[in-house]
């Protein structure tokens, strides 16, 4: 049995392949042909949907998470696909280098997180696989390919950069950084309509800037992070279990219980968390500012919409929360990002804004998240990959200007479907058969 980190999407493959080096993924992936099997690779768990269930193979690299290669002088990192961003960021660290942007989860494996566009906030910053120089991918025949920026053919490298586990195992990656950077960050409270009326204004004004909002409030609670000269200064330990584990978690993990037995007492407690929220600041370490614990288990939606239409889209779902009498304990996360070029990345050619909803686990989601997602799709949303959303192939396509061109890369790669599973079926669609030449 397999299960992600929210415990609610769960599989059992015929085997579970373990291999550590890119000999061991060639011998797993000769397995799986043999048996006429399908093959889906897992990272940390971290989507909350079935992207990574497979009814066939599942393979894991939990066993190949080494740094190859660092370059320090050209900020170039190799490392292996299952390294987990946690592993990474303090090897990094170790040489005086960083991510430029990081999402506030940092157990997912680097390949996981660039298959499924992860990202973090900054309007000027791209997603974290945007930051891709290289990947190195074995392939259901068992051949390896290398895809860069510098190719001459660049269509597999921006159709391997988001790929959602669908064209190869990705065994290496090598990745852009930059020289080590200490940030800033503030967290306090702002009326709701001012932050949104100045949405734009805050983007500019900060290096990273994201906001909560509990529904059936209407107060923000923003999260602004800068860079600041000289070194770290990092909280104590018992301040940061007070902040990070007994407030953020346990303490929001018992208003929760306490809103799924009684969900009109939600509204209530959602005012009081609010209030509790305060003001906290710290200097740190890039990396230990953008990871937060998250010990809460829930599940999650999230939607990227053209930048003009973020504040649009919270107030709309905030007002639908209203008007349908949803009782929701979790709050809504607002994030900021760059375009970039990968083929199938949310923000392909256009800045956008994220909006996250989330319910906690056990309490119902459905309703929700499809109320949600009509609104989304009324302002030209696109679902991030590895979070909930009732989107096909067909519903998809017109949304990304290079669909067909990334179904191409595919059929190339896995002419033979090895690397498909029922999430696959339902949103990429079937593999075509390549166009001869």
């Amino acid at each position: 049995m397999w299960r992600n980190w929210a415990g609610d999407e769960s599989c059992r493959p015929t085997a579970i392949e373990r291999p550590g080096s890119v000999a061991e993924v060639v011998v797993a992936l000769e397995r799986a042909a043999t048996a006429g099997e399908r093959l889906r690779v897992a990272g940390s768990g971290h989507s909350f949907s079935d992207v990574a269930c497979s009814d066939g193979r599942l393979m894991t690299l939990e066993r190949m998470g080494r740094v190859l290669d660092v370059d320090r002088a050209g900020g170039r990192v190799r490392v292996e696909g299952g390294i987990t961003l946690n592993a990474l960021n303090a090897a990094l660290a170790e040489h005086g280098l960083a991510m430029e942007n990081l999402g506030d989860v940092d157990a997912q494996t680097v390949a996981g997180a660039i298959a499924t566009a992860t990202h973090g906030t900054g309007a000027r910053l791209r997603n974290i696989s945007a930051q891709v120089e290289s990947l190195e991918l074995v392939l259901a025949d068992g051949s390896q390919l290398t895809v860069a920026a510098s190719d001459a053919d660049a269509d597999p490298y921006l159709a391997a950069r988001v790929a959602v586990g669908s064209l190869g195992v990705v065994t290496a990656v090598t990745l852009r950084c930059v020289p080590a950077f200490t940030l800033h960050g503030v967290d306090a409270q702002a009326p709701l309509e001012e932050t949104l009326d100045r949405l734009e204004e805050h983007g500019a004004a900060n290096d990273h800037f994201e906001f909560y909002v509990f529904p059936h409030t209407r107060t923000a609670l923003t999260r602004t992070n800068n860079r600041v000269d000289g070194p770290a200064r990092p909280r104590s330990r018992s301040r940061e279990w007070v902040e990070d584990v007994l407030v953020t978690n346990h303490l929001l993990h018992a208003f929760c219980l306490a809103g799924r037995a009684a969900p009109p007492l939600i509204p209530r407690i959602n005012r009081v968390v609010t209030r509790l929220a305060g003001t906290h600041e710290v200097t740190d370490r890039s990396d230990r500012i953008f990871a937060t614990r998250r010990l809460v288990r829930f599940t999650e939606m999230e939607y990227a919409v053209p930048r003009e239409h973020t504040a649009t889209a919270v107030r709309r779902v905030l007002d639908l929360i209203d008007e349908r009498g949803f009782r929701i304990p979790f709050p809504i996360e607002v994030r900021l990002v760059a375009q970039d070029d990968a083929f199938l990345s949310p923000v392909q050619g256009r800045p956008s804004g994220y909006i996250a909803v989330h319910t906690f686990k056990g309490m119902e989601w459905r309703p929700y998240f499809r109320a949600v997602e009509q609104i989304m799709d009324e302002l030209d949303g696109r679902p991030h990959w590895g979070k909930r959303h009732f989107q096909t192939a067909a519903t998809l396509r017109p949304r990304y200007p290079d669909w067909d061109r990334f179904q191409a890369v595919r059929a190339r790669l896995d002419p033979d479907g090895r690397f498909v599973n029922m999430h696959t079926d339902r949103v990429l669609g079937p593999i075509a058969a390549p166009v001869s030449a």
